[in-house]
C-alpha cells in the first residue's frame, strides 16, 4: 500500500471486529482479501468502497489483498476495461504488489474440479434450454422440477462435457449444473449452472475455450486456490453463500475461506448499476466512462475529485449490515473539505462584463499582490495585472437591484479585490438594450482594499485585467440525475438537462491559461476547477470540480 493511503479508521466495524477475533483465536496467522471485479466496465463509486474496504483491512491487519479479475464471460469483457481497473486502483492509493491474479489462470483446475463433481454424481449435463431451466426452476413459492436430464450416468456426462469443451455444440446447447436439491428454499441451490457454452475470444486464454464457468462455480474456488481468508461481498450475494459453501464442501480445494457480505453503497441522485452506466455511454447520454458526470472512478478523477477525498468519504458512510441510501452531500462534503486545504486560489470570470475605469490612466499597468492560499502562508503570493479595462462577472451588477443586492449597481461603490474601491457612473448598451460595458471611477487611495477614511463597503468581487486575462472554456457540471431516486428501469425520463452547461467565452488568469498542471485550483467565488483533457495550448478548458456550496438540491426544489 503506497502511504498516501495510510489513514486509519475512524472507527470500527463488524467485519474489522470478525477479523481481529480471527486473529486472536489463532483462527488465521495472516489475513488475505480480495477485490475481485469483473472486466466488463468501469469501475464506480461502489466499488471504491470496496476497494478501500479489502485493501484497508489487509493494510491495518498487515496483511495483503489480491486484485484478482473475473474473467469468466469473453463476450464483455475487454482489455480496456482490465487496463482501466488497474489504473484506478492505484489512482484510489492502493497497490497489489505482486498479487494480480485473474480466474482465467484457474480455469484447467475448475474444470478438473468439474469432472470431479460428475464422477462423485454431484453434477450433470442438461439439454434444457435456458428458458426451460428458469421456467423449472420454480419460484420463491414453488419448489423447482427435476431436469429429464437430471439422473443421465456419469459416463454419459463425462462424455457430453469433454465434447462441450472440445466445441462440438452450439452456444446455449448444453449446461453442466450441479445436483443439489430443486425443491430448496434457497433458489441458489436448486441445481445451479457451472458451466455454459460459449464461443468467444477470450482477451487471455484466446479460442481455447468453449465453456466458461459461471461467478458462483468459480468465485469460491478461487478464493480457496489463492488462500483467502474473508472473502467480503456485497449484501446481494448473501443468499449465494450457501452455494458458496457447499461447493468448498464438495470440491478438494486447498483452504476453506468464509465469506462475509455488507450493505454496498447507494447515493441519491446516481445510478451505480452497471447496466445503466453501460446504456448511458451506449446511447450517448455522456461522453464516456470518463464523462465527469459519471460516477465512475475515471469520470470522478477527470471531474477533479482527490482520491483523498473518495477515502474519506468511505470512512464516514462505514461499513454496514443493512442498505441504505447516503446522501450524495456527504460525499460533496468530503470533497470541498479536501479541496479547501490543498487548492490553490486564483480568480476567473466566467460570464464577462467590460468595465472601463474612466479616471484610471490610459496605458498604465501595475501588479497587485494576491494570496495563493489564505489559510497556507507557506503558498506564497502571485502578482496580477490591474489596468483601465477589466472584466467583473455579469451576476456582480445590476441596472435596478433589489433592496439587499450590495454588488455593483449605479452609483454603488464596490471593492475589487486586492485591488481598489469602484463606483458605478454610466451603463452602456448595444442596439438590443443589452449591458455591454459599464462606465466606473475608482479611488487610488483605496489601494489593496481598504479606505484611509474608514467607510466600508458591503460586496468584495473578483475581476480580471482585459488585456492579461487569457480566454478558456468552461464546462460547468452538475447532477446527471435530477431525481433524488431515478429510477433504473426508465433512468432516462430523470436525466437531468442542465447537467452540463458549457461557457466559451470565459477568462482567467494569464498562468492559469498556460499551465498543464492538473493539480484543482479555486476560482475565488466560483468554486473548484481543474484542467481537462481536451485542453490544447490555445483552447484551455476547464471542469467545475465543485461549487463552493451545496446549490443543486435547493435549485431542485424550486423546480
Amino acid at each position: 500500500m503506497t502511504l498516501e493511503a495510510t489513514t486509519a479508521e475512524a472507527g470500527r466495524d463488524f467485519i474489522r471486529d470478525i477479523v481481529q477475533a480471527d486473529l486472536d483465536s489463532k483462527k488465521h496467522s495472516l489475513i488475505v482479501t480480495r477485490f475481485p471485479p469483473e472486466p466488463n466496465g468501469y469501475l464506480h463509486i461502489g466499488h471504491a468502497k470496496s476497494i478501500g474496504l479489502n485493501f484497508g483491512i489487509a493494510q491495518e491487519f498487515g496483511g495483503r489483498c489480491h486484485l484478482r479479475f473475473d474473467d469468466t464471460n469473453p463476450t464483455k469483457e475487454e482489455q480496456e476495461f482490465i487496463d482501466s481497473i488497474q489504473a484506478d486502483v492505484k489512482w484510489l492509493g492502493y497497490d497489489w504488489g505482486k498479487d494480480l491474479f485473474f480466474a482465467s489462470d484457474y480455469f484447467e483446475k475448475l474444470y478438473e474440479w468439474a469432472e470431479g463433481l460428475i464422477r462423485a454424481g454431484l453434477a450433470y449435463v442438461d439439454d434444457q434450454t435456458h428458458e426451460q431451466i428458469r421456467v423449472n426452476r420454480g419460484t420463491l413459492t414453488e419448489p423447482g422440477k427435476n431436469s429429464p436430464f437430471r439422473d443421465r450416468s456419469v459416463e454419459e456426462n463425462l462424455d457430453l462435457f469433454r465434447r462441450m469443451r472440445a466445441g462440438e455444440f452450439p452456444n446455449g446447447a448444453r449446461v453442466l449444473r450441479a445436483k443439489i436439491d430443486m425443491a430448496s428454499g434457497n433458489i441458489n441451490l436448486r441445481d445451479p449452472v457451472l458451466y455454459r457454452i460459449l464461443h468467444a475470444h477470450h482477451p487471455r486464454t484466446g479460442d481455447k475455450w468453449s465453456i466458461y464457468p459461471s461467478y458462483d462455480y468459480a468465485h469460491g474456488q478461487s478464493d480457496a486456490i489463492e488462500g483467502i481468508t474473508h472473502s467480503i461481498c456485497t449484501l446481494e450475494f448473501e443468499d449465494h453463500r450457501p452455494l458458496y459453501e457447499w461447493l468448498l464442501d464438495k470440491l478438494p480445494v486447498p483452504s476453506k475461506p468464509r465469506q462475509y457480505e455488507f450493505a454496498r453503497l447507494n447515493l441519491t441522485y446516481t445510478l451505480l448499476s452497471k447496466r445503466v452506466l453501460t446504456m448511458l455511454v451506449r446511447d450517448g447520454h455522456v461522453s464516456g466512462w470518463d464523462d465527469p458526470r459519471m460516477p465512475t472512478i475515471a469520470g470522478l478523477k477527470r471531474r477533479g475529485v482527490p482520491p483523498a477525498a473518495l477515502r474519506e468519504f468511505i470512512k464516514r458512510i462505514g461499513v454496514a449490515k443493512a442498505n441504505s441510501v447516503v446522501d450524495v452531500g456527504m460525499l460533496e462534503f468530503s470533497i470541498r473539505e479536501v479541496l479547501n486545504q490543498t487548492s490553490q486560489r486564483r480568480m476567473a470570470v466566467l460570464r464577462p462584463l467590460k468595465v472601463v475605469i474612466e479616471n484610471y490612466p490610459e496605458g498604465q499597468v501595475e501588479e497587485l499582490e494576491a494570496v495563493n492560499h489564505p489559510d497556507d502562508p507557506s503558498a506564497g503570493m502571485r502578482r496580477v495585472a490591474f489596468g483601465r479595462e477589466l472584466y467583473i462577472e455579469r451576476d456582480d451588477f445590476m441596472e435596478n437591484p433589489p433592496k439587499k443586492f450590495f454588488r455593483l449597481s449605479p452609483g454603488n461603490e464596490v471593492r475589487l479585490r486586492y485591488a481598489y474601491f469602484i463606483t458605478c457612473r454610466d451603463v452602456v448598451k448595444n442596439a438590443a438594450g443589452e449591458i455591454v460595458e459599464l462606465r466606473c471611477t475608482y479611488d487610488p487611495a483605496t489601494r489593496g482594499g481598504n479606505a484611509p477614511d474608514g467607510r466600508k463597503v458591503k460586496a468584495t468581487m473578483h475581476w480580471l485585467s482585459a488585456a492579461h486575462s487569457k480566454p478558456a472554456e468552461i464546462r460547468l457540471y452538475s447532477q446527471l440525475f435530477a431525481n433524488p431516486t431515478p429510477d433504473a428501469a426508465n433512468f432516462a425520463a430523470d436525466i437531468n438537462p442542465q447537467s452540463l452547461e458549457v461557457l466559451r467565452d470565459a477568462r482567467v488568469e494569464p498562468d492559469v491559461a498556460g499551465s498543464n498542471s492538473t493539480d484543482v485550483m479555486q476560482f475565488e467565488r466560483q468554486g473548484y476547477f481543474v484542467r481537462d483533457e481536451d485542453s490544447t495550448a490555445d483552447h484551455p478548458v476547464f471542469n467545475r470540480t465543485i461549487g463552493l456550496r451545496d446549490t443543486f438540491a435547493k435549485e431542485v426544489a424550486k423546480a
